[in-house]
């Protein structure tokens, strides 16, 4: 559906789409081959419903919720796509009404067998409520067993296991989100069709005698990145995987990869984007293997502005995989080369993070520094939590992230219209927001002259109370969310004026597009090709994005939910992060999990205080806690 908002080319148009086509022929529009949604009308999902008014998210870019009076439902419920027409003569607020409700956002959701008066029921996961489905005795039927339910058939599709086993936390949320574990046959049959003598010289620069190097985490297994500092001539080479040599646009493994758009990420594993047969062999910029990559050959000049760039497809050689460990020893002169060859690649890693420390004081005079820190979960065999931690940014990381940052601005300077990344300013209500936020403990805004000079004032500030990261999780917050468009807007956060992502076309669609756009740049043909679904294709990355982030924050709240069980009437240390649904999070032995408070107490924002947890609910993985003691003098 969300092609027929931007258009849908006919010749895309499979079978089955052609047939809803012609079944709703009467809201669609057909001009220059390509189908789309008559201008009267919009597509979005009911979002929520009030006591007076439904709402209505629309899929267009920039457009606020219509809402929807509840005569005008037309049975709709929260999760479904509807078509809706726009109410003109309305007063106040846009509003719509719901012409037809097409389906379930979501194809599949999740029961579990909860007992009610002494039976067994299907419930809904999220609601606890009664489900009507059609029953299926070649499944299990015990107490807390959780099924996939498909939405339109009302059919359990796949047993996933019990709540009680902690191993069904994955197994839930990639069945509510219809993830893809596996990859088709035909998918996998042309990954591994590739050989390794298939990599050669032809059409590609030779540049396997460079001393390129690649920095990543110990335990990553697919390297998209590699980098070489040519000192000498002030010159940076950014190599990445050239996976678009490998995938074929439209073809079988290009549409998987379209679908999953993101690499999903979990403690002790990940679902790649692409079969691993590419992701983390062929593709992989592995070291002392020939690679097929795609290079900038970025000239600096005194002022380490770029003064010239190329880009090509070359053949690389990496000499050596680091990990951000051992760079870092390497920067503290405590890990020594072992001969010539590590001689010099250690001297010229020390004369590129000279480069790269200049290049982040530039981009912080324009673009932010965030002191908010990833959290970490390791677990143990049984699924559940060993231990937590803050992931600290030490200077391989910042070296390699201006690395890749350069080589981002560089393609998005290369094209016009395509994939930008897009961080708009944020809206003067959540700014209104944060500010009211930030006067309850202590910290009064002084507006200046840009918006830009306004949070750092903030930061200041915050610096001042010592306060630093929690203030900046609160101005993130207070941050539109960062997309994916054709069109070029710019990126607040960084200060840049143009900005893309190119750097990771192993685990994110939209750097294979990116690919794919660049290497098109100078063939009309191949270049309309490319950019043909470009809207719906930004569109849908977007979405994903925000899936997959969903995936991997929701996940962590499960596995802290039954680490919460565990420790019923446990005392911890936590910080208050808001007073208005009182809530807080663990700051002790256990750091990040967060609970819902009740407390007879006053709090204030950010105040340490001491929990005792006195519920925690696997199935909505929420947390409840009481506030024993407040720990601030």
């Amino acid at each position: 559906m969300l092609k027929l908002t931007h258009g849908l080319y006919a010749v895309d148009a499979s079978q089955e789409e052609l047939d809803f086509l012609e079944f709703h022929k009467n809201y669609i529009n057909f001009k220059d081959d390509i189908y789309k949604i008559n201008s009267k009308y919009r597509l979005g999902t009911i979002n929520s419903i009030g006591k007076e008014m439904a709402y209505v998210h629309l899929y267009q870019d920039n457009t606020r919720d219509l809402q929807i009076p509840l005569f005008d439902l037309n049975e709709a419920v929260v999760g479904d796509i509807v078509l809706v027409k726009r109410l003109l003569n309305a007063r106040g607020p846009a509003k719509a009404k719901v012409e037809i409700v097409l389906g379930s956002e979501q194809s599949y959701s999740i029961v579990y067998l909860k007992k009610v008066d002494g039976n067994l029921t299907y419930s809904d996961f999220k609601t606890s409520h009664p489900v009507s489905i059609e029953i299926d005795n070649s499944f299990s039927s015990n107490e807390n067993d959780i099924f996939k339910l498909d939405n339109q058939s009302f059919k359990i599709v796949e047993f996933l296991g019990n709540i009680e086993d902690p191993h069904v936390d994955e197994k839930i949320l990639l069945a509510i989100y219809n993830r893809h574990t596996t990859f088709d046959q035909d998918v996998l049959d042309i990954a591994t069709s590739f050989k390794q003598e298939d990599v050669n010289t032809k059409d590609r620069v030779d540049l396997r005698d460079l001393d390129f190097v690649t920095i990543d985490p110990v335990t990553a297994k697919d390297y998209d990145d590699a980098i070489y500092f040519d000192h000498k001539n002030h010159t940076l080479y950014v190599a990445i995987a050239d996976v678009s040599s490998y995938v074929d646009s439209f073809g079988a493994i290009d549409n998987e990869a379209i679908y999953r758009c993101f690499t999903v990420y979990f403690p002790t594993h990940s679902i790649p984007m692409l079969p691993r047969q590419l992701s983390e062999t062929l593709c992989s910029l592995q070291a002392h293997i020939d690679r097929r990559a795609f290079v900038f050959k970025l000239k600096l000049d005194t002022k380490n502005e770029i003064e010239n760039l190329e880009l090509f497809e070359a053949l690389i050689h990496s000499k050596r995989r680091f990990n951000y460990d051992e760079v870092d020893k390497i920067f503290e002169n405590t890990l020594k080369p072992k001969n010539e060859d590590e001689k010099r690649i250690f001297n010229s890693l020390h004369k590129l993070k000279i480069l790269t420390d200049d290049l982040k004081i530039k981009r912080l005079k324009k673009g932010f520094d965030f002191r908010s820190k990833d959290l970490e979960i390791k677990l143990d065999e049984n699924s559940e939590i060993l231990e937590t931690s803050l992931a600290d940014e030490t200077p391989s990381h910042a070296l390699v992230e201006d690395c890749m940052l350069l080589a981002n601005k560089a393609a998005a300077s290369m094209f016009e219209f395509g994939v930008f990344r897009v961080h708009e300013m944020p809206s003067q209500t959540k700014l209104q927001n944060l500010y009211n936020e930030l006067a309850g403990i202590g910290i009064i805004v002084e507006q200046q002259e840009t918006l830009g000079e306004t949070i750092k004032f903030i930061q200041k500030l915050a610096d001042e109370k010592d306060l630093s990261e929690d203030v900046d999780t609160l101005i993130i917050q207070s941050q539109m969310q960062a997309r994916y468009m054709p069109h070029n807007r710019g990126h607040f956060g960084l200060g840049f004026e143009r900005y893309t992502h190119f750097t990771s076309p192993i685990r994110r669609y939209s750097d294979l597009i990116v690919h794919r756009i660049l290497k098109a740049k100078n063939d009309k043909d191949e270049n309309a090709y490319v950019l043909r679904n470009i809207e719906y294709l930004t569109s849908k990355i977007s979405e994903n994005e925000r899936e997959v982030d969903k995936i991997e924050n929701e996940f962590k709240r499960r596995k802290f939910a039954r680490w919460a069980r565990n420790n019923i009437d446990q005392e911890f240390v936590a910080k208050v992060l808001s007073t208005e649904d009182l809530s807080a999070e663990i700051r002790d032995t256990i750091i990040g999990a967060r609970v819902e408070l009740t407390s007879k107490f006053d709090l204030t924002l950010f105040s340490d205080v001491k929990i005792k947890i006195i519920s925690s609910n696997i199935l909505n993985a929420k947390i409840k806690a009481e506030v024993v003691e407040i720990l601030d003098v």
